[in-house]
């Protein structure tokens, strides 16, 4: 948590109320759900990359999963438990720590980003547009077949929420929260139209489908024989933002655990790194749990259902809290037009995939959803007595082995 903002936290109790009217008070425990989701799919990808790359040359990383069996499999899920682990050691012993590891990552990220640009422009500047003629031909367009190009589509741009869950910790929140977002969101859009451009110079829209990993094979044709660089840069691209997930959403279950959603030792701080230990190793521990069935489409599938479930309520909430809560301050006001098209935009975004191709995996998914209701409505509306006897020792146990107090005993 830092020093600095647990000293600030005891005096952010009070303004609690106006925070309401820009979060979402969906129950912490479902919304959990969807940021492990993130978290694990990330350390996939990651673990994929590092075990192709130990068998197989970077030309061919990703794209000759089946000529290394078995190998491949082994050290790519050595990888991924790796990524986790470090990264959930790393954010549980020093915030500074943290933050650098991200911007260090989040460096190598913007480098790899701007030599492929850059490689881009100058294939296009020696005329490399063949691809771009006809560049939607034969494709179908449909509600349904749009709603899905920009339901998978923005699963790239994910991401651009994860601030909001450490305004406590940010120097005011209410200028740089917004600032950070009205920066960020174009840049990485403007990066993100760039570096597929850049794609296209080189690959069909075929070939770019096909492609088990399009960077890599963009490094194969343009940087070759510096093509190494890629897969290596792809790693740290991917890291970072496994890393961001870990640090902001560890804080939601910090946060859920502050208001009972969740075991109250999760909302403990350590006495030596003043951090959210407890949170930030849960969530570590259920990400290990997620990846076990190995599937990555299957992963990205339901994080990608569910996120616009969420976003869509909890926009929802907030046009409901503007007609229902009107004497809350509201510092960070927005035209109510906005909310409203967001809403609508989810509604298609969870309703297309569903009408157009149906699966039982979406079902399953709604039940997952579902179930954390149920926890919620059991043992935090009605408040069991009887959880709370089974708790006790487990709190009391955990608090010694992994050295950590209530947040008020830390708070100066």
């Amino acid at each position: 948590m830092g020093e600095e903002s647990l000293k600030k936290r005891k005096g952010e109790h009070k303004g609690r109320e106006d925070r309401q009217s820009i979060q979402s008070h969906e129950p912490q425990t479902m919304n959990l759900q969807k940021q492990v989701g993130l978290v694990s799919g990330i350390c996939m990808i990651v673990g994929t990359i590092i075990g192709s790359g130990i068998f197989v040359s970077p030309k061919s990383v990703l794209a000759n999963v089946e000529a290394v069996g078995p190998c491949l499999t082994i050290w790519a899920a050595c990888g991924v438990l790796a990524t986790l682990v470090v990264i959930t050691i790393v954010n549980s012993l020093s915030v500074k720590l943290g933050s650098y590891l991200q911007n260090f990552l989040t460096a190598a990220k913007m480098i790899i980003v701007t030599i492929i640009i850059v490689s881009g422009i100058v294939l296009l500047a020696k005329g490399k547009t063949e691809n771009f003629k006809d560049s939607f031909k034969d494709s179908k367009i449909s509600v349904s077949s749009i709603s899905l190009a920009f339901y998978n589509g923005l699963w790239a741009y994910d991401g651009w929420n994860q601030l909001n869950y450490i305004t406590e910790e940010l120097k005011n929140p209410y200028r740089n929260l917004p600032l950070s977002i009205i920066i960020g969101i174009p840049l990485v859009t403007v990066c993100y139209v760039l570096i597929n451009i850049s794609y296209f110079t080189v690959m069909t829209s075929t070939e770019l489908l096909q492609s088990q990993a399009v960077a890599v094979t963009f490094g194969d044709r343009v940087l070759y024989p510096a093509s190494w660089i890629v897969p290596l840069f792809v790693v740290f691209s991917t890291l970072g933002s496994a890393n961001g997930t870990c640090f902001t959403a560890g804080r939601l279950v910090y946060v859920a655990g502050r208001e009972g959603h969740m075991l109250k030792v999760l909302s403990y701080i350590s006495v030596k790194h003043l951090t959210p230990a407890p949170a930030i190793i849960f969530y570590g521990a259920i990400a290990i749990i997620y990846i076990i069935p190995g599937d990555i489409d299957t992963l990205i599938n339901y994080f990608s259902f569910a996120v616009w479930i969420f976003y869509g309520l909890t926009v929802l909430g907030l046009i409901v809290m503007r007609f229902t809560k009107k004497e809350l301050r509201r510092p960070i006001r927005i035209p109510i037009i906005i909310p409203v098209i967001v809403t609508l935009v989810s509604i298609l975004l969870v309703l297309a995939p569903i009408i157009s191709a149906p699966e039982l995996a979406y079902l399953y998914c709604i039940l997952f959803i579902l179930s954390g209701l149920i926890v919620y409505v059991l043992f935090v509306h009605f408040k069991f007595n009887w959880p709370q006897k089974i708790s006790k020792p487990i709190t009391m146990h955990l608090q010694m082995l992994l050295e950590v107090v209530p947040e008020e005993e830390v708070t100066p």
